[in-house]
C-alpha cells in the first residue's frame, strides 16, 4: 500500500508535473482544478484497491506498511477509547480533535512516506466507498484507523459480506445448471417417447397392410 514518492523539477508555463503535484499536501493544492482533480482521482484510485484487498483476502493478515505494529501501538496509545467501526467526523475534523491529531501524525513524517497525502476514508467500515461514507484524510490517519480496524476484526464484515455473496451467486449458478440439466433430461424422455410412439404407429400400420393383404387373397 506504500506508494513510491516521486520528485519532480519545478514546472513552468502550461506544464503540469502531476506527480509532482500528488507528492505535496492537500492544502499546497490551492484552487487549481486542474489539480484538484488529479488529486481526487489518484486518491479514489488508492480507495478502490484497498477495498479489493479486504473484500478477496481476510483484512485480519494484510500488512498495509513496514511499521504497522508502530503505527498501530501509537494510535491506540493516544487513541485508546476512539470508535473505530463507525467513525464520528468530529473526532477526525473538529479544531480539539485537529489539535490532538497533529502531534500523533508528525511523528510519522520521514517514517511513512508521503504520510500527510490525501486519502479517502471510510465512515462506517461496513460499508464501501460512497458520497455519503467517505471523508478525506490524511494517509498516517488512514493508517492508523485502517490497521486498527484490520486487527481488531471490524473489516471482516466486508470479507464475509463479499465471500457469502459469492457463494449464494455460485450456488443460484449450481442450481440453474441443475434445473437446465433437468429440462434437457425431460426434453430427451419426451423425445424418446415420441420416437418410440411414432416406430410402435409405423409397426401398426405395417401389420394392419398385413392383415390386408391376407384378406385380399382368401377372397
Amino acid at each position: 500500500m506504500e506508494a513510491t514518492g516521486v520528485t519532480a523539477e519545478p514546472v513552468s508555463g502550461e506544464l503540469v508535473s502531476v506527480a509532482h503535484a500528488l507528492s505535496l499536501p492537500a492544502e499546497s493544492y490551492g484552487n487549481d482544478p486542474d489539480i484538484e482533480m488529479a488529486w481526487a482521482m489518484k486518491a479514489m484510485q488508492h480507495a478502490e484497491v484497498y477495498y479489493k484487498l479486504i473484500s478477496s483476502v481476510d483484512p485480519q493478515f494484510l500488512k498495509l506498511t513496514k511499521v504497522d505494529d508502530q503505527i498501530y501501538s501509537e494510535f491506540r496509545k493516544n487513541f485508546e477509547k476512539l470508535r473505530i467501526d463507525v467513525l464520528d467526523p468530529e473526532e477526525l475534523k473538529s479544531e480539539s480533535a485537529k489539535e490532538k491529531w497533529r502531534p500523533f501524525c508528525l511523528k510519522f513524517d520521514g517514517i511513512v512516506e508521503d504520510f500527510n497525502y490525501g486519502t479517502l476514508l471510510r465512515l462506517d467500515c461496513s460499508q464501501g466507498y460512497t458520497e455519503e461514507n467517505t471523508i478525506f484524510a490524511p494517509r498516517i490517519q488512514f493508517f492508523a484507523i485502517e490497521i486498527a480496524r484490520n486487527r481488531e476484526g471490524y473489516n471482516k464484515a466486508v470479507y464475509i459480506s463479499v465471500h457469502d455473496k459469492e457463494v449464494e451467486k455460485e450456488g443460484n449458478h449450481g442450481r440453474e445448471k441443475a434445473d437446465s440439466g433437468r429440462a434437457e433430461e425431460k426434453g430427451a424422455k419426451r423425445e424418446g417417447e415420441k420416437v418410440k410412439t411414432n416406430k410402435g404407429e409405423e409397426k401398426e400400420k405395417e401389420a394392419n397392410k398385413e392383415i390386408n393383404k391376407s384378406s385380399e387373397t382368401a377372397m
